[in-house]
């Protein structure tokens, strides 16, 4: 089993290529941010520690904890907001290795996908076979958020600010898709990249 990193700036089709690849090969997508909600619900490696830092008032009702409260909550104390990522990251990324275990373990899947928005900065290359960027210009990026999501300009600028660089993005990755228009292409490089061979084995174990 090959465990492919994903990742890519904002608008650049991230989820698009994972839903492809979900129903196409013999694979199991995992990402990251669903896997820290997992993790920071009661039970979870992260919701005492999360509660000892923020405080009770982040619970909700149901004594869970509500994301827009523990938002505001790092809003108001900045300095908040590297110790609650000294609480997510590593604990996701302690689930990520299990997962990638069990599964080799298992031995049913060709492929383990993983995406997350700061594979690179969080240092995930050393529990990856391949970095995949999924590439889209600036511009196609920038309609892409207006149309979806209705974002502004002064959003769409601020969220690139803070992510990486292409030139970043591009000195770590094994393998860039691009993703500029109609998606079949990316589909292609896909293809391409994992070998027909997997999506007719898919094909063949969807129909019998």
């Amino acid at each position: 089993m090959k465990v492919i990193g994903i990742t890519g700036g904002v608008g650049a089709g991230k989820s698009a290529v994972l839903d492809h690849l979900a129903q196409t090969y013999n694979c199991r997508v995992i990402k990251a941010d669903q896997a820290a909600h997992q993790l920071e619900e009661p039970g979870g490696a992260c919701f005492e520690p999360l509660i000892a830092l923020l405080g009770a008032e982040i619970l909700d009702a149901a004594g869970k904890i509500d994301r827009q409260k523990m938002a505001a909550r790092i809003f108001a104390d900045r300095g908040l907001l590297q110790q609650v990522n000294d609480i997510v990251h590593p604990a996701v990324k302690t689930y990520l290795l299990s997962e990638i275990e069990r599964e080799r373990a298992r031995g049913k899947r060709d492929f383990l996908f993983i995406e997350a928005a700061l594979l690179i900065e969080e240092g995930y290359a050393e529990i990856l076979d391949e970095l995949w960027y999924i590439h889209a210009d600036i511009d196609v990026r920038r309609q892409r958020l207006r149309k979806s999501r209705g974002y502004s300009d002064e959003k769409i600028d601020a969220i690139l600010k803070s992510q990486l660089s292409e030139a970043d993005f591009l000195k770590h990755a094994d393998v860039v898709i691009k993703n500029n228009g109609a998606l079949i292409s990316a589909y292609e490089q896909i293809e391409k990249e994992l070998g027909e061979d997997q999506w007719q084995k898919q094909r063949n174990f969807r129909d019998s």
